[in-house]
C-alpha cells in the first residue's frame, strides 16, 4: 500500500494510493484502449513506489542497511492509519536514487487485502484513473477511500497482479531517479494474454521486448528457458516473467529490480549493512544479477548496466 505521511517541507505518501474528490463511475472491462486525446493519469517512475512490509519492529534496520546499500534519504516514521478499517502502522518513505519506497512496520494485523499491493502508483485524478482500470479489464479490490493528505484504491490486473493508486490534495515534489526499476511481475501462460491487454491499456505502455526462450538462469533454474517480456510506459519499467509456479525460492518474492553501475560493488554494501544474497551473482540475458534479502525480510533483485 502506498500510505502518506507529512514532513516538513515534502508531503509524502506511504501506503494507500490516493484519488480525487467524488465517486469512481464503472463502466464495462473490454473497453478500447486509451485513446492519445484521454487524460494522462502518471506522474512519474519517482513518484511509483514499491510497498515494503517489513518483520515487526524491523523498520529502520531496514532504512539503514537500504541507504548504506544504495544511497538515499527518508522521512521521520510517522504511526497511523492508513487502511479504509482501523489499524495501526509505523510508516516512511525511502527517497534512493534507484527507486522509491513506502515502507510499513505494522502494529496490528494488516486488514486484508494490503499487503498484496506490490507498488503505489501516484495519478494526476483518481476518479478518472479507477474508471480506466476498470475499463482496462481490471478489477477495483479496494474502493477509493480518505487518508490525511489524499485519497487511495487498489486495483487488480488479470493473473493477480495488485497495485495501489493515490492521489494527493498537495502535488508532492520529488528528484528524477538516477535509474528506474523494473515491477517484477510473475504470471502464468494461462494468464499472460489477458494480463498484457489489461495492463498495457492502462498503462499506456509498450512491449520493448518479448523473449520467448529467455535464460532460466535469471529466475535460479540454469539450464532451462522461460518467457521474459519488457515494458515501458509512463508509470516505469515492468518485466513479466511467464512461469508455471514451479519457482525456487525467492524467486517470485521479489517484487521489484534495481539497476546498478556495478553488482559487485553493490553487494559488498549490501553484505556490509547487514543483507544477505540469496542467489547469485549470475550471468544472464546479457546482464549479472543477484537476489538480496534485506534486514526485516525484503526480497529485492539487484542487476547491473553491463551489456555482455
Amino acid at each position: 500500500m502506498r500510505w502518506r505521511i507529512i514532513v516538513p517541507a515534502v508531503v509524502c505518501s506511504v501506503a494507500v494510493g490516493s484519488l480525487l474528490a467524488g465517486p469512481a463511475q464503472a463502466t464495462s472491462a473490454g473497453a478500447p484502449a486509451a485513446k492519445a486525446t484521454d487524460r494522462q493519469i502518471a506522474v512519474g517512475p519517482q513518484y511509483d513506489t514499491t510497498h515494503v512490509y517489513v518483520t515487526p519492529g524491523e523498520a529502520q534496520a531496514f532504512v539503514t542497511s537500504w541507504e548504506k546499500t544504495f544511497g538515499g534519504t527518508n522521512t521521520k516514521p510517522v504511526l497511523t492509519d492508513v487502511t479504509p478499517t482501523p489499524s495501526k502502522t509505523v510508516s516512511e518513505l525511502v527517497l534512493s536514487p534507484v527507486g522509491t519506497l513506502s515502507v510499513f512496520d505494522y502494529q496490528t494485523p494488516a486488514p486484508y487485502p494490503f499487503g498484496v499491493e506490490r507498488t503505489g502508483w501516484l495519478t494526476t485524478d483518481l476518479n478518472t484513473a479507477v474508471d480506466q482500470a476498470l475499463k482496462d479489464g481490471a478489477d477495483v479490490q479496494v474502493s477509493p477511500f480518505d487518508d490525511p493528505i489524499g485519497k487511495d484504491a487498489v486495483i487488480e490486473f488479470p493473473g493477480g497482479v495488485h497495485t495501489q493508486l493515490y492521489w494527493h490534495t498537495t502535488a508532492p515534489h520529488y528528484a528524477p531517479l538516477a535509474s528506474v526499476p523494473e515491477n517484477r511481475v510473475y504470471v502464468s501462460s494461462y494468464a499472460v494474454s489477458d494480463f498484457l491487454r489489461s495492463y498495457l491499456r492502462f498503462t499506456r505502455g509498450h512491449v520493448t521486448a518479448d523473449q520467448w526462450r529467455a535464460d532460466g538462469a535469471e529466475i535460479g533454474m540454469p539450464g532451462t528457458t522461460y518467457r521474459r517480456i519488457a515494458i515501458d510506459s509512463p508509470f516505469g519499467k515492468t518485466v513479466v516473467i511467464v512461469n508455471d509456479g514451479h519457482l525456487p525460492y525467492p524467486f517470485g518474492r521479489e517484487e521489484t529490480g534495481y539497476q546498478v553501475a556495478d553488482l559487485t560493488a553493490t553487494l559488498a554494501k549490501a553484505r556490509a549493512a547487514g543483507a544477505q544474497v540469496l542467489w547469485g551473482p549470475v550471468t544472464a540475458g546479457g546482464r549479472d544479477s543477484a537476489v538480496v534479502q534485506f534486514p526485516g525480510g525484503y526480497v529485492a533483485e539487484i542487476h547491473d548496466t553491463a551489456r555482455r
